[in-house]
């Protein structure tokens, strides 16, 4: 259970991944959930998620919760904001954002393995050798695809690294994988219009005939898949994809790296109509050295592209209704190792989140004076899910059916946090 399926997109996978196109006519719904009867809410409410995540398990101690003074402190000092929290000195421009944002400080969860934490945190389940659970953006990308009947490219989009894949859901609400220049795994063929073409009509052909042979359902599908396919591949919406349309100036506060890029295409896709975005930054799995790595290189890395897309958003009246979770698998240890590093650490960290109607410039929830343990009420990852789906106007009350026939509550019914909306 806990070896995910690779999600990126092959050339062998590709055309079965496009089925995510035809989905939008509402195919998944043989899973049992009820989102037929709140599509008229949800179509006039056109919202996104991009999930900012943080691979490898970032220490929160040393970006939203900073403990100075402290023997499990580290060196970094906190900085005031433009909203009621203070953050790490090495975030300064996310600094001026934090009134958008809100740092969820009494994360308590329990899943401090890598593979585990990472599935608990995208899904909102502990890992079950039984089932697969669907992940944010499968869920999300599902939920709301009645608002979005002009999308054409797919709908749940992962920029620099695979997310957790749709589970029970299906292959129709699978991740469509990119490189932060937009270019589709490993789906560089080489090949100009012209051969590509000859190469689609044979294929087509292919396909009728083995559809004469009355081999079932599934080669119609994939017939209807090939449709899908190419007008995916020649449709003007796959302009979002391209950050080198963007102007220098936009590119550089960004920033020239992959994060920085992957965040400028979550802006461009959530303005083409794409309900779910995931930009991954790995590297944080910091058991030595960490303080120089964060200092040098990720901190400043992260506070650049998350900045420029949070104040982007908002300049461009997208935050409203666009939410931003920023996570990974757990945080690291407070005590600081024999390596100058920290280790795994899931009792007591950060999640940050904002947009879509949420409240921003707080900070909900304390640990304490050493960054230990949780002092308030803790929050899990479904309380964390089912708070960024109250703000997308998904339906809390939304079940699903597993191939196994068991009911899932969507969120895991996971509950509202309620300073993100009061």
């Amino acid at each position: 259970m806990l070896k995910q399926k690779p999600n990126d997109m092959s050339r062998r996978h590709f055309m079965s991944h496009m089925a995510g196109a035809s989905a939008m006519a509402g195919t998944a719904l043989s899973v049992g959930s009820s989102i037929q009867s709140h599509a008229q809410e949800l179509k006039k409410n056109r919202k996104s998620a991009i999930m900012l995540w943080m691979g490898g398990g970032p220490s929160t101690m040393d970006i939203w919760d900073l403990k100075p003074g402290a023997n499990t402190g580290g060196p970094f000092q906190p900085i005031a904001t433009n909203g009621n929290a203070q953050i790490s000195e090495h975030m300064p421009m996310m600094a001026q954002q934090m009134d958008k944002m809100a740092i969820i400080r009494s994360m308590s969860t329990r899943e401090a393995d890598h593979m585990r934490g990472r599935y608990y945190m995208h899904t909102g389940y502990v890992p079950n050798p039984n089932v697969e659970h669907p992940s944010y953006g499968s869920v999300i990308a599902h939920e709301t695809i009645l608002q979005r009947p002009e999308l054409e490219i797919p709908p749940f989009v992962t920029v620099g690294g695979g997310s957790v894949g749709p589970g029970f859901l299906g292959m129709a609400w699978s991740p469509f994988s990119v490189n932060s220049n937009g270019q589709v795994r490993n789906l560089d063929m080489g090949l100009d219009d012209r051969r590509l073409m000859e190469r689609m009509a044979a294929l087509s052909q292919v396909e009728k005939d083995f559809i004469k042979q009355d081999r079932g359902s599934a080669a119609e599908d994939h017939m209807d898949i090939l449709k899908k396919t190419l007008n995916l591949m020649t449709s003007e919406q796959m302009s979002a994809f391209k950050i080198d349309q963007e102007t220098e100036e936009v590119k550089e506060r960004y920033g020239d790296t992959n994060f920085g890029r992957g965040c400028l295409m979550a802006r461009r896709l959530v303005e083409a109509g794409v309900p779910f975005i995931e930009v991954g930054l790995g590297g944080w799995d910091m058991h030595q050295n960490i303080f120089p790595t964060l200092a040098d290189t990720r901190l400043p890395e992260l506070d650049r592209g998350m900045s420029a897309l949070v104040e982007d958003l908002e300049q461009r009246g997208l935050l409203q209704d666009t939410a931003i979770i920023w996570m990974g698998e757990f945080s690291r240890t407070p005590r600081i190792n024999g390596n100058t590093g920290r280790d795994h650490w899931a009792r007591a960290w950060s999640v940050a989140v904002g947009g879509a109607g949420m409240n921003g410039g707080i900070a909900v929830g304390e640990t304490d004076s050493e960054g230990t343990t949780v002092e308030t009420e803790p929050f899990t990852s479904q309380d964390v899910m089912a708070s960024v789906c109250k703000a997308l106007g998904i339906s809390l009350e939304t079940t699903f059916t597993s191939k196994n026939g068991r009911p899932m509550k969507i969120a895991n019914a996971g509950k509202v946090i309620p300073e993100l909306f009061t």
